[in-house]
């Protein structure tokens, strides 16, 4: 298993966007309606990482700057967007170390937090952010007042 960086409009990060959609479809009835364009994981604004399993793709993950407070961000802040294992490979780790490398990389490219929007209905994702250290916090962005939503932070 290795984890790569990757375009957000590559194939496999297209195939995996979707699947996570479908996801999300299934559990709270629609898409993740977030504006993502392929350059907002440019980096050194951002990044786009990929894990390859016996040449298919099975998780994917990536952060994008934010500094714009008028949406509740905070100077300096990564938001971690399209973090998804396929079923088939959960249980395996590969959310954490997702994590742990998309952390890194934002720290290197000088972020000072990472925040993240999450459904409340992903009770595996919760847990995933409270134990590597996020805390709750305010709303920010697109979700910031959906009842659905819930928020995190941790310094980094």
């Amino acid at each position: 298993m290795q984890i790569t960086p990757i375009a957000f409009d590559h194939p496999d990060a297209v195939k995996l966007s979707d699947e996570a959609q479908a996801e999300y479809r299934k559990r709270f009835g629609h898409d993740d309606l977030t504006l993502l364009r392929p350059s907002y994981f440019d980096p050194p604004l951002g990044l786009f990482l990929l894990v390859h399993q016996d040449g298919a793709p099975v998780a994917s993950g990536g952060w994008r700057a934010q500094d714009a407070v008028a949406e509740g961000y905070e100077g300096g802040d990564a938001e971690l967007k399209r973090m998804f294992v396929v079923p088939e490979a959960r249980g395996r780790g590969l959310a954490r170390r997702m994590l742990t490398e998309l952390e890194e990389s934002a720290r290197r490219a000088g972020r000072v937090r990472m925040v993240l929007e999450t459904g409340d209905l992903l009770a595996e994702a919760v847990g995933l952010y409270q134990s590597s250290g996020y805390v709750p916090t305010t709303g920010f962005g697109l979700y910031r007042d959906h009842p659905d939503s819930r928020f995190f932070r941790k310094p980094l």
